[in-house]
């Protein structure tokens, strides 16, 4: 398998500086009114028209200079695909001006939050504007801005070095960013399925303009009952049978549920490869049609060991009132690495957050937030990296930096998911096959947390499944 290549954006390190809020002679600065120990900032953070990241930036004395000053903090990650990388390379058409990502940075003073229209609320302070050249990141890591930088309306202002962090003069006295840019490659392998995960599709490597055949999927809806017996053959002696119990038999209801549900990937040779198995019921909260947060729906994402299928991760999914967009619902998932495959030897989730019902959005396992943010290319978690934690310290086994993301489509839409994979969690077609089959639950809760008074369609009936056994 060849990956296709994808970089990696990352901001942190950000610290302010203020002017005093008078000068000498007691007249006004561009700072005044601001005062380091009373008002908060943060930086609205975006690359090219990729979506705004936010992060707070914290208040430094003026006399305090060099990198002992810096927080060491990440801000912000971006990921540029090679549809980005090539059009970044492309030459420009004759008299137009040379392609060039941008990664602006807007510091305010004040509290976050928005305004209605979607104005930021803060008051703006001045702005960082930094000249990516991705091209070159997508072969060596690369940083772009170390150190601090002039801010202000002052035009000019905000592209050229600080020269250090003392007062000015009326009219010159400018806020001072600290900042760390730096890029480096993020190979990824890229997998789409050419059809709907409930209709049994085929899972395509995708390189380029080239796809080709990967994985088979199996959708199938079963009784808990025969899902135990016929499914998951599970071992006594690695626990797999303690966990399908548990989360097979609690929060049973009579009444609606969505249950039984599984999707089977195999290799092109037909070998059962990785398995999503629906293990909790999607039941609606009494009283209510829908999937609630203290009563989700659960997965179990298996792979076989020695013949027998084991427990790799849980999803847990259900359905939150609000947070998708417009006032609509979104489905918020959970997602943890079982104890078998944490150095802790219990449940460490790696993913939590929500996903538009109506428009669907992105699944992604990125923790790139969790680990330390160094001034070098290096991760932070590296033997060679800055950060503080040693291998076996670190909470989620393996995990590091970005791990995968998939695409998820809205309720009512047709879904064909397209997975990505950090080349660094893949050491076999097995390794992918769990994730490809991770993306297939997630999609699949999408159907599940619908609420109760709409009607399934036809390929997720277990009636119709029973009949093409």
């Amino acid at each position: 398998m060849d990956p296709c290549p994808f970089v990696r954006v990352l901001v942190g390190n950000l610290a302010l500086k203020m002017p005093s809020a008078t000068n000498r002679g007691g007249g006004a600065t561009s700072g005044a009114g601001v005062h380091p120990t009373t008002a908060p900032c943060y930086c609205r953070i975006r690359l090219n028209k990729l979506s705004y990241q936010t992060a707070s930036a914290p208040l430094l004395p003026p006399s305090e200079e060099g990198p002992a000053s810096c927080t060491g903090a990440f801000a912000a990650a971006f990921h540029v695909s090679k549809a980005d990388l090539d059009r970044a390379a492309a030459k420009p058409a004759l008299f137009a001006p040379r392609r060039t990502a941008r990664l602006k940075v807007a510091v305010y003073a004040g509290r976050r939050g928005s305004s209605c229209g979607g104005v930021s609320s803060g008051r703006l302070l001045g702005k960082v504007v930094v000249p990516l050249d991705l091209k070159a990141a997508a072969a060596k890591p690369v940083v772009f801005h170390s150190g601090w930088v002039s801010i202000g309306k002052r035009r000019g202002a905000g592209r050229k070095p600080a020269a250090g962090g003392g007062g000015a003069a009326a009219g010159n006295a400018h806020a001072q960013l600290n900042l760390t840019v730096r890029a480096e490659p993020d190979p990824r392998f890229v997998f789409e399925f050419d059809g709907e995960p409930e209709c049994s599709p085929q899972v395509l490597q995708v390189q380029g303009r080239m796809k080709q055949p990967m994985f088979t999927c199996k959708f199938s809806c079963r009784s808990n009952s025969d899902l135990r017996s016929r499914s998951v053959q599970s071992d006594p002696g690695n626990g797999g049978r303690n966990w399908l119990a548990k989360f097979g038999s609690e929060r049973e209801r009579m009444g609606k549920e969505r249950k039984g549900w599984s999707v089977t990937v195999h290799d092109l040779s037909g070998s059962p490869v990785a398995l999503a198995s629906m293990v909790t019921p999607f039941v609606a909260s009494p009283g209510t049609d829908r999937v609630s947060r203290s009563n989700p729906g659960g997965w179990l994402i298996l792979r076989p060991v020695d013949g027998t299928w084991t427990p790799w991760g849980r999803l847990e999914c259900w359905r939150e009132r609000g947070g998708g967009g417009a006032g609509g619902d979104s489905l918020g998932y959970r997602f943890e690495l079982v104890p078998d495959h944490t150095n802790s030897g219990v449940g460490v989730c790696v993913a939590e957050s929500a996903v538009s019902a109506s428009k669907g959005g992105r699944f992604a396992i990125d923790l790139t937030a969790a680990q330390p943010f160094g001034r070098s290319g290096s991760p932070g978690c590296s033997p060679r990296g800055s950060g503080d934690f040693g291998h076996g310290l670190w909470p989620f086994g393996s995990f590091r930096g970005f791990v995968m993301s998939a695409a998820v489509q809205g309720e009512g839409r047709c879904s064909k998911p397209t997975v990505e994979v950090g080349v660094a969690h893949v050491g076999c077609a097995e390794d992918a096959a769990a994730f490809v089959a991770l993306a297939a639950a997630v999609d699949l809760s999408m159907d599940a947390c619908r609420l109760f008074s709409c009607k399934l369609r036809r390929e997720l009936s277990a009636s119709r499944a029973e009949l093409l056994r």
